[in-house]
């Protein structure tokens, strides 16, 4: 074969680079749009149904009476009783106190777990101290401990100290946790660089500069996915409240919804709705700082 016909056959660009393809093959490459197929749509909606039913049928439950929830079937939609059920909870449970109490006690929990379990995962990933691993193994150890076993010498503590029925008596057990220590140590191992530590001190920074400015920027994403996960189980937290704290006191949310279900025939229409009054915070939460939170993770894993 000629040149002539080589090169008729095999066009180039003026470059002398290869044309691209013709065909859909070569559109592989890093950019292409991924999209679901029919499967995947439908598990999704099948998880989303499940995971919604719960608060909906609290939802359908407190906006019907206790004669109706006691029928069978069920019902299925919503009735006329939601407002006047919530009006009831609100009044019988002292919700408005309750929330406030609340949110007094998960936000200063969640704060205090976040900052002290920082500060410990910082000194066991990255200090060097003379018992370092036997201490990582006694902390981590301590969550083997079923929480029931400290319930007696912490509430005699707490009756020593005249803190009974008082919001410390819940927030101050619980302002860190071994979960939380673990948990940042984990992050910052691979999330911060020794050498970043090593230019601020050579760059003459203290060691709470170096904590400030470098440690808690780095360790940001995961403070926020472990202040998440504090609230929301300092949130609904049930069985230290409900020894330490009485409803007449000083309240939290749990604690709050078990007067509702006192009596000879208790209401479950207006529990229903004490439950609903108690969830909608961590739901509105939820819709103002979840893109945040994933935000914050993303950027972890991008960075990381």
């Amino acid at each position: 074969m000629s040149t002539t016909s080589r090169t008729l056959a095999k066009p180039r660009t003026a470059a002398g680079a290869e044309p691209p393809p013709k065909s859909g093959k070569g559109k592989r490459g890093a950019g292409r749009q991924l999209h679901a197929g029919r499967l995947t749509y439908a598990v999704l909606i099948i998880f989303t149904v499940g995971s919604l039913f719960p608060l909906v049928w609290t939802a359908i439950a407190a906006s019907r009476n206790n004669t109706r929830l006691a029928q069978t079937p069920p019902p299925f939609w919503f009735g006329g009783n939601l407002f006047k059920n919530l009006e009831i909870a609100w009044t019988d449970a002292n919700m408005g106190t309750a929330l406030l109490n609340t949110t007094i006690v998960a936000g200063s929990i969640a704060a205090g777990t976040v900052i002290f379990s920082t500060l410990a995962g910082f000194a066991f990933a990255k200090l060097r101290f003379r018992f370092q691993n036997v201490l990582l193994l006694l902390v981590i150890g301590t969550m083997m401990v079923p929480p029931q076993l400290s319930v007696v010498p912490l509430y005699m503590l707490v009756a020593e100290l005249s803190w009974t029925d008082q919001l410390q008596s819940v927030i101050l057990p619980t302002l860190v946790s071994a979960f939380g220590v673990f948990f940042m140590r984990q992050y910052l191992i691979g999330a911060l660089p020794t050498e970043l530590i090593e230019a601020a001190r050579v760059d003459g920074a203290s060691s709470w500069r170096v904590v400030r400015h470098v440690v808690f920027p780095a360790a940001r994403p995961a403070m926020a996915v472990l202040g998440m996960l504090t609230f929301v189980m300092a949130w609904n937290d049930f069985f230290w409240p409900i020894i330490a704290l009485t409803q007449n006191g000083s309240p939290t949310v749990q604690v709050a919804l078990t007067g509702l279900g006192r009596g000879y025939i208790p209401d479950q229409s207006v529990i229903m709705a004490g439950a609903l009054l108690g969830t909608l915070p961590l739901l509105l939460a939820f819709v103002f700082f979840g893109k945040h939170i994933v935000g914050g993770i993303m950027q972890g894993a991008v960075k990381g």
